[in-house]
């Protein structure tokens, strides 16, 4: 599903990922992570996939709702053990989004081009 986001400006992290093999409670602590994202202030969305490379983008209202997010505590055990169990590497990309545009077949198309 496309996450639907305010008008920018807002932020996005962007979570690639290789993982490791076996499940060893990944997908678990994924939904967890997600339930707990969802109710974090400033959170606006979430677009992830997964093949061989593994894509998350979540959508904030602020840096400072970025941070926070990263510092809570069921996050941080998350993180850890992200590093210990679950991935071979990964990267985390901070963006400002300045503008975005979509489209949708059913003929609602928005523009936010300055």
């Amino acid at each position: 599903m496309i996450a639907r986001t305010p008008k920018p400006p807002y932020y996005a992290v962007i979570f690639t990922s290789l993982r490791t093999e076996g499940d060893k409670g990944y997908h678990a602590m994924a939904d967890r992570m997600l339930a707990l994202a969802e109710g974090q202030p400033g959170f606006l969305g979430v677009e992830s996939a997964r093949e061989e490379v593994g894509i998350t983008v979540s959508y904030w209202q602020s840096l400072e709702a970025i941070r926070n997010w990263k510092q809570h505590a069921e996050h941080l055990l998350a993180q850890e053990l992200g590093r210990q169990q679950w991935y071979q590497s990964y990267k985390t990309r901070i963006c400002l989004v300045e503008r975005d545009y979509s489209f949708e077949t059913e003929g609602d198309t928005t523009a936010n081009i300055p």
